[in-house]
């Protein structure tokens, strides 16, 4: 368009296209988490059908959560090197395809073996997807994120936090759906049903494999700014291994506890754990409005404080019904802090966007379910109520955590500022 200058002449003015809503930039990538994690929840669903159809004992049961957790787990690490290190678009794509074939193929063929090797192959897959759609995910969200302050290095974007914690999002929806889905087929048809979980893996395969041809090749130029900060970023990851333990600890006995303690039917047990499972899903996004208003370090801090009381809430609460609403709210508490340390995590790493990723993602989430079983000897020497005491006390060390936890401020010149809009001032003044 044309404008007139302060000399009366007239110039172009360029009009820039409105950024895109952080909806309409993480809804590939939140979709994908989500059926990328669909094969996490699948495999717990999986095990009770194994046992009855298959006569596997409990221990090889429990063998073959083992064989997706330790899939998932161990090559993270070495994943977001390879991530952050090499142009690796294909592999969230190859990825979630490679989680759900091996998932679903498990229930179809025989030989304990080759379902054990199967679902480590579904966990490597699941490895494989994380630092890989974290490190796109975060480019997607600094896309159409307004930066106050032109040559401040490291300020964040308004909303960045909103953005990030849509794709955190899809994973619990993905976890969440896994056994809403898989129960009523595995009922119907018996295992041979986890086949019919290959196809959306394959096609989410092939949709993100497109989106990164067609992206990636104009985001090559990109340049990453920022010094890595590894002493925070291990604070962080001991935040988050808490708050993994939390809650793969609740989800894992929240029924029996129900159950047992509460004297609850089944049916009621069950939607126990559906509100605290969504809870965590509206945590999740919760916690990513909050930390773009008030701070991601303090987001963290109110999220492990608040689930203190939510805990103990649901520890006292005497009858089964009116604990419905202590469970939504330690749903909603422990996963506040969730998308806000994938953040957090990748401003301290801000050139290992794909390692922090994998950490926050997967490392960190694989050993809170590593720790279940730690759980489960305490439910059998002391009971139930015994694991929830316990779950009451570890947001603890997690607040005292939260508060060594230094917010990823904006840098000027060198020099950290206090805010963004100070940085801005600074900068155009040098």
């Amino acid at each position: 368009m044309l404008a007139a200058d302060d000399a009366g002449g007239v110039t172009d003015v360029q009009v820039l296209d409105p950024p895109l809503s952080a909806w309409r930039r993480m809804r590939l990538w939140g979709a994908a988490h989500a059926v990328d994690d669909l094969y996490q929840g699948l495999v717990p669903a999986c095990v009770p059908y194994f046992v009855l159809d298959r006569h596997y004992g409990y221990v090889a049961a429990s063998g073959l959560s083992l064989a997706a957790t330790l899939g998932s787990a161990l090559p993270q690490l070495v994943v977001g090197v390879v991530v952050d290190r090499y142009s690796v678009s294909w592999m969230a794509g190859a990825g979630v395809s490679l989680a759900g074939f091996g998932a679903g193929m498990s229930g179809v063929l025989p030989g304990y073996a080759l379902v054990w090797a199967l679902l480590f192959a579904s966990g490597l897959g699941v490895a494989m997807f994380h630092p890989a759609a974290g490190k796109a995910a975060r480019r997607a969200a600094m896309e159409g994120a307004r930066v106050e302050g032109a040559g401040v290095e490291g300020a964040g974007e308004v909303g960045g936090a909103s953005a990030m914690s849509i794709f955190a999002a899809g994973g619990n929806v993905g976890f969440f759906l896994a056994p809403v889905l898989a129960t009523p087929a595995l009922d119907a048809m018996g295992l041979g049903a986890t086949a019919l979980f290959i196809p959306p893996a394959v096609l989410t395969g092939f949709a993100l494999l497109r989106h990164q041809q067609r992206t990636t090749p104009a985001r090559r130029a990109t340049a990453v700014a920022g010094t890595d900060r590894w002493r925070p970023f291990l604070v962080l990851t001991a935040v988050e291994v808490t708050r993994s333990v939390n809650f793969f600890g609740t989800s894992t006995f929240i029924e029996l506890y129900w159950i047992t303690h509460l004297h609850a039917s089944r049916p009621v047990a069950g939607a126990a754990l559906s509100c605290f499972l969504f809870g965590g899903v509206a945590g999740t996004l919760l916690g990513g409005r909050i930390a773009d208003r008030f701070g991601l370090t303090r987001t963290v801090l109110v999220g492990n404080a608040a689930a203190i009381p939510a805990l103990i809430a649901l520890r006292v609460c005497p009858g089964a019904g009116i604990a419905l609403a202590a469970a939504l709210a330690s749903g909603i508490t422990v996963r506040i802090p969730f998308s806000v340390l994938v953040k957090l995590g990748q401003d301290y790493l801000p050139s290992r966007p794909g390692t922090a990723a994998g950490v926050t993602l997967g490392l960190a989430v694989s050993v809170g379910g590593l720790a279940a079983p730690v759980f489960g000897a305490v439910a059998a020497a002391h009971g139930t109520p015994a694991v929830f005491t316990l779950l009451c006390l570890l947001p603890v060390p997690a607040v005292a955590l939260s508060l060594l936890l230094p917010e990823p401020g904006p840098r000027c010149h060198g020099v950290r500022c206090r805010s963004r809009s100070t940085a801005s001032r600074c900068c155009r003044s040098r």
